[in-house]
């Protein structure tokens, strides 16, 4: 079992940080398992965001990348009052799938870990290639944060 985030996709990752509160959690403090997915969904949406595409303008454009699999994995219970950190990379594009890597990070350690695949629909219609309106924001994701669109 992996007890630190060692290996990368992109250059650094992208993050976002999360405090455990009561309504992410079971009776016992625990993280519900359906936090996990609404965090992963809150980072992927904030890193599109800030390589330069707000998730609402690229739906306005007529484009959205829905999850189409997802695994998760849970190494240590989160508990109520963790601060997390979630660290996301971007991979490439696969055929018509864009593959997320995320670590939910507590000081340090993997407490869980999720690989999530996307796929590219523009009028409701898959696409093998992004639209050129969005190809930017794209490879800045790729790139991690410190690629970002200006």
């Amino acid at each position: 079992m992996q007890d630190k985030l060692t290996d990368s996709v992109t250059p650094q990752p992208w993050r976002l940080c999360k405090r455990v509160l009561p309504q992410h959690t079971d009776h016992a403090g625990v993280m519900w398992h359906g936090a996990y997915v609404a965090w992963l969904e809150e980072a992927r949406v904030e890193a599109l965001a800030a390589a330069g595409l707000s998730y609402s303008a690229m739906a306005t454009m007529g484009v959205e990348m829905p999850v189409v699999a997802m695994n998760l994995e849970y190494r240590r219970s989160i508990r109520h009052g963790d601060q997390i950190v979630l660290e996301s990379h971007c991979g490439s594009q696969s055929g018509v799938r864009w593959h997320w890597r995320s670590c939910f990070l507590l000081d340090g350690r993997v407490m869980a870990e999720a690989r999530v695949e996307l796929v590219i629909l523009g009028r409701g219609r898959l696409l093998r290639q992004p639209p050129e309106a969005v190809r930017p924001a794209l490879s800045a994701l790729q790139g991690g944060p410190s690629n970002t669109l200006e």
